[in-house]
């Protein structure tokens, strides 16, 4: 058997379900790395709600393909992610990974005017991963 590089990531499926009660929004998407599809959810309201539905079936896959995709390490992506969600606009998420700096200007600035909440919500899951690559 091949030893992996790196140990699976640490997407869960309780956090999947939990982003997936806000499912219409696209955050579960956004949270496995499925950013087309996030955006699409996002757009127009977890496809008018049936897209929303059959994910209750397919998260268990979006978990598994997010585990092989990122990398775990000493960031976790429950957190962060928790973190975005629940507050992205003052930054908490960039103070948790060791991004003082622009975890201060998101603070000050609302994400900075909600641009780069939303760079960040494209764009965690591989912040995350290269910085448990680094260690």
């Amino acid at each position: 058997m091949k030893k992996e590089a790196f140990p699976p990531a640490d997407h869960s499926l309780v956090a999947g379900y939990l982003f997936w009660v806000f499912g219409f929004t696209g955050a579960h998407r956004f949270y496995y790395g499925k950013k087309w599809t996030g955006l699409l959810w996002f757009s127009t309201f977890g496809m008018f709600g049936v897209g929303w539905l059959i994910d209750a079936f397919l998260i268990p896959g979006m978990e598994e393909d997010a585990d092989i995709k990122y990398v775990a390490g000493k960031w976790n992506y429950n957190i962060a992610w928790l973190l975005l969600t629940f507050g992205g606009f003052f930054g908490l998420h960039r103070f948790y990974m060791g991004r003082i700096w622009t975890g201060i200007l998101w603070f000050f600035t609302g994400g900075l005017l909600t641009l780069g909440w939303g760079w960040d919500l494209w764009h965690l899951n591989e912040m995350i991963s290269e910085q448990n690559r680094q260690g």
